[in-house]
């Protein structure tokens, strides 16, 4: 049974390893990823794919400013196991993750990928013209969709992230954890 789900904690290695099979390496030099690094996805809206238990696809949306003062949301990245694509289960996560990010009262998403595929969930450059990303993208692929219409009516300039910054583990707090579980390793051995 294939279910979505928004994604935990114990799901971090198995969308890593997805997403590491799909774009490999080459994910983490995309100009999107520069709106990614550092902050969290926006609530709600990490969401999972399982098959019997298994992590088969991943969509997340992250906080932006599509220009000055105009917030929205980037989706991306999402992709299914190589092994279940051409089963619609893209599209269905697609339409899951729009779903729940309009029923949060989220305006316009915006993303960089193939417009033919994009287009049946009302992607286009339409409103995308006037904005630029912090990096090199090839402007056709770069598309918008009002979830509200008018939400993007004039939008212009650099997009931007504006979501929450992720926290940062206390380097000191982890070396005193790793020394103590060491310690305590060698204390049950004694």
């Amino acid at each position: 049974m294939i279910i979505i789900r928004e994604e935990t904690i114990r799901d971090v290695d198995a969308r890593e390893a997805l997403l590491d099979v799909c774009f490999g390496p080459a994910r983490f030099q995309k100009t999107c990823e520069r709106l990614r690094e550092g902050r969290k996805a926006a609530h709600g809206l990490s969401l999972i794919m399982e098959e019997d238990g298994a992590v088969i696809g991943t969509v997340r949306l992250w906080h932006i400013s599509a220009g000055p003062n105009r917030t929205a949301l980037m989706l991306g990245p999402i992709a299914i196991d190589p092994a279940c694509q051409g089963a619609g289960h893209g599209a269905r996560l697609m339409r899951e993750a729009l779903s729940r990010a309009a029923a949060q009262g989220h305006a316009a998403v915006l993303l960089v990928g193939d417009a033919p595929y994009y287009e049946r969930f009302g992607f286009s450059a339409k409103h995308t013209s006037a904005l630029w990303l912090p990096g090199p993208y090839e402007s056709n692929r770069f598309l918008a969709l009002e979830l509200k219409a008018g939400a993007l009516d004039g939008a212009h300039g650099l997009v931007s992230a504006t979501g929450e910054v992720e926290g940062k583990p206390d380097f000191a707090a982890l070396v005193a954890a790793a020394a103590q579980g060491a310690m305590g390793g060698l204390n049950r051995a004694a």
